[in-house]
């Protein structure tokens, strides 16, 4: 048909210029049919997942069960007949990541301000290119760094956060929105491979520029651009210096999955923002640009009717499939070759802390640094680290001695103030005494351990709540080497118990109909700066007697160190074929406060453990519909409910809680449709045959730590309330 055009992209297939309504048949070389798509009202049509077996995508409804049911499409060469017209289109090659274009592509010049940057299958990103003050940090070239997202790190007049920070520090930045973002062209597809294969195109167009220090730029973001590092890294484009991903997540399934149960509270919110964003003008800036004549982000807008509905594919993806392997971010890590700086906070209220279960696995890097804390969101780029992210960039980077420049260090309090709510100095230059030698400096550096753990953050300022720890501990590696399980065995008396009780006996609770829209943070979720600041907005809601069942140990005599992941070896009797059950670990102080450490959920349908990532203490499981099993009201079920990934010191004085629930109220973002029913009623073994188990990473290490409690409430993440007596109903 003329004026159609067909492309091939990484792992996709793109038609514009067709007939709308016309139906495009998708075949293989041998002409083997796939799926046949159906063009839009503005004539265009995308495949990107392949069904099962050859269907007409006619509807979302199509393209939701060939998303939950299907796979990607694979590499290799396709035919495109246009049904309706009776007319071949022509054939085309679809490209793997690993299929790296003729390295002339990357010859591209960028020059200072906004841009674009052309990738493999011609995609035309939108790119804006800020160099550093030279009154202060000299002539080109500088040290430079790459913010890659779907956020807008192209926006010309509203840098992000890593960009800024970087270009204050002396660091030309180059700012780059995701294909189907901002300004640039292409289908927007959370963390596809094409957009891992676009980041390659993009550090290598970037390192060929004249003004890179070294001819290798480095990649900054939290969140959404430090998850995204990730997948670019893990394609090991030559010329890439390091990265320093902040705040990520492990696998976009489990982060919308969290347990098998239905994640309704950010990540819902969080993919529907990306829906309304990645549509035509969605982000206002690059609407702005087009009322002011860029014809290309124009031109770019138009195959915008073909981005997806992520929040609605995602509900309909119940089950975990083979294909959602190749967007898993853990599976690629060990591909990372580069050095990379990660950061993260247990009680991260947008993210969680899966992210912890990924650090045993940068085999290949070539020097880790990770930073672990309580905490939010934001704290990556808190004035509690923010110099030890300048020194990563500084080494592996820029390749000079760390060093911040008088003028930064003058203005950097009044702009903490306005970021996080305080005024504090930023910490002093650590290598500055071996001069300019940069061999000397590197050494020592890395000689350091791999991982800072920080405790208390929240409490180390005469604010409370604001970024900064009261004291910290190092490590060769996460988990810490002779980290063990310790049980707490659940026992009748509402105990934690160091032996099991041989008595049969176990509680019962009921489910909490409303505790899956019960998050105590949730008004929030349209200011999310306001986690930044010291005091947020905490309404910590409480399961009433009925609906939980809880235990205490005894109060400790000695310091208890935990730190990785734990779970519930948990004896269940189901009263419904489908449920969910939440464990929240809280502290119980002397005085009475109780202080949320960590939760965890799980819906027991899913009982097939996956091996590779789980052991005597961590615990995953596959989530395929394969193991699927629905349970048996009034049988007993025997399963581990993990706990997610943290650190705590437990004061000698303070016991130990574990409550169990329905999924809901013990988290500040996170909501979840659970499958509840009214009355349903599931018991919990306590002894006899059917002992359960509270099971902790225990750290058997002396941490030099302050003798008293730090303040109610003030611990950034970790709620504070009176700690209520438990009332148990047995069984």
């Amino acid at each position: 048909m003329s004026g159609t055009e067909v492309s091939g992209g990484v792992e996709t297939i793109t038609i514009g210029g067709a007939r709308p309504g016309s139906h495009l048949r998708v075949e293989r070389a041998d002409g083997t049919p796939i799926a046949t798509l159906v063009v839009d009202e503005v004539g265009n049509a995308h495949l990107a997942f392949v069904p099962p077996a050859h269907r007409t995508l006619a509807s979302t409804d199509d393209l939701a069960a060939a998303i939950a049911e299907g796979h990607t499409l694979e590499p290799g060469r396709y035919r495109v007949f246009d049904t309706t017209a009776q007319a071949p289109l022509g054939d085309v090659d679809v490209l793997g990541v690993d299929d790296h274009p003729d390295p002339a592509l990357h010859n591209q010049a960028l020059g200072e301000g906004f841009g674009y940057l052309r990738v493999r299958d011609g995609v035309l990103l939108s790119v804006m290119v800020r160099f550093p003050n030279e009154d202060l940090y000299g002539p080109p070239p500088w040290p430079t760094v790459i913010e890659y997202s779907g956020y807008s790190p192209s926006n010309p007049d509203e840098p992000q956060p890593g960009t800024l920070l970087a270009n204050l520090l002396g660091f030309a930045t180059v700012g780059v929105n995701m294909r189907g973002t901002g300004c640039s062209g292409g289908v927007f597809d959370v963390f596809s491979p094409a957009q891992a294969a676009d980041g390659y195109d993009v550090v290598e167009t970037v390192a060929r520029q004249p003004w890179v220090a070294h001819g290798r730029p480095g990649m900054v973001g939290l969140s959404y651009p430090g998850i995204s590092q990730l997948y670019v890294a893990a394609t090991r484009p030559p010329h890439l210096a390091a990265i320093t991903p902040l705040s990520v997540i492990d696998d976009l399934w489990r982060q919308q999955w969290p347990g098998g149960v239905y994640n309704s509270g950010f990540t819902r919110a969080w993919l529907a923002m990306r829906d309304a964003e990645t549509q035509a003008g969605g982000q206002s800036w690059d609407q702005a640009r087009i009322d002011a004549g860029d014809e290309i982000a124009r031109q770019n807008q138009r195959i915008r009717s073909q981005n997806f509905d992520f929040e609605r594919f995602g509900r309909a993806i119940e089950r975990f499939r083979p294909s959602l392997e190749a967007r898993r971010v853990a599976h690629y890590v060990d591909r990372i070759e580069v050095p990379v700086y990660l950061t993260g906070a247990w009680q991260d209220e947008q993210t969680g802390s899966r992210f912890a279960l990924m650090l045993e696995r940068f085999h290949n890097s070539a020097h880790t640094r990770f930073t672990v804390f309580n905490g939010h969101h934001p704290d990556g780029y808190s004035p509690m680290v923010i110099n030890r992210w300048f020194e990563f960039l500084s080494f592996h980077v820029a390749r000079r001695v760390p060093r911040v420049p008088d003028l930064i260090r003058m203005f950097a309090p009044a702009q903490f103030a306005s970021v996080f709510g305080f005024e504090t100095e930023l910490e002093a230059d650590r290598f500055t005494h071996h001069g300019e030698d940069f061999d000397a400096a590197l050494g020592e550096y890395l000689s350091e351990p791999r991982v800072r753990i920080l405790f208390e953050n929240g409490a180390g300022h005469e604010v409370a709540g604001a970024t900064a720890h009261r004291y910290e501990t190092t490590a060769p590696s996460f988990p810490p080497p002779g980290t063990e399980p310790h049980r707490w065995w659940l026992a009748p008396g509402a105990r934690l118990a160091e032996e099991p009780s041989g008595d049969e006996s176990a509680d019962a609770y009921l489910d909490d109909l409303e505790a899956g829209e019960l998050a105590y943070s949730s008004e929030l979720l349209s200011d999310l700066n306001r986690f930044t600041f010291p005091v947020v907005p905490i309404n910590w809601t409480r399961f009433d007697d009925e609906h939980r069942v809880a235990y205490q140990s005894a109060p400790l005599e000695e310091p208890l160190v935990i730190a990785g992941s734990g779970h519930v070896d948990l004896w269940l009797r189901p009263g419904t074929e489908d449920t969910a059950v939440q464990a929240t670990l809280t502290e119980v102080r002397p005085d009475g406060t109780e202080v949320r450490v960590q939760s965890g959920w799980h819906r027991p349908v899913h009982r097939v453990e996956d091996p590779a990532h789980s052991d005597d203490l961590r615990v995953d499981y596959t989530f395929t519909p394969e193991d699927l099993s629905p349970l048996h009201p009034g049988e007993w079920l025997r399963f581990r409910l993990p706990l997610y990934p943290v650190t705590h010191v437990f004061r000698p004085g303070s016991a130990l809680r574990l409550a169990l629930s329905t999924p809901g109220r013990d988290h500040p973002f996170w909501c979840f449709e659970a499958p509840v029913v009214q009355g349903a009623r599931h018991a919990v073994g306590t002894g006899g045959c059917h002992p359960s188990a509270l099971v902790l990473p225990v750290w058997p290490v002396d941490i030099d730590h302050p003798d008293d409690h730090p303040e109610a409430g003030s611990l950034r993440g970790q709620p504070a309330r009176d700690a209520l007596g438990i009332n148990n109903t047995p069984a």
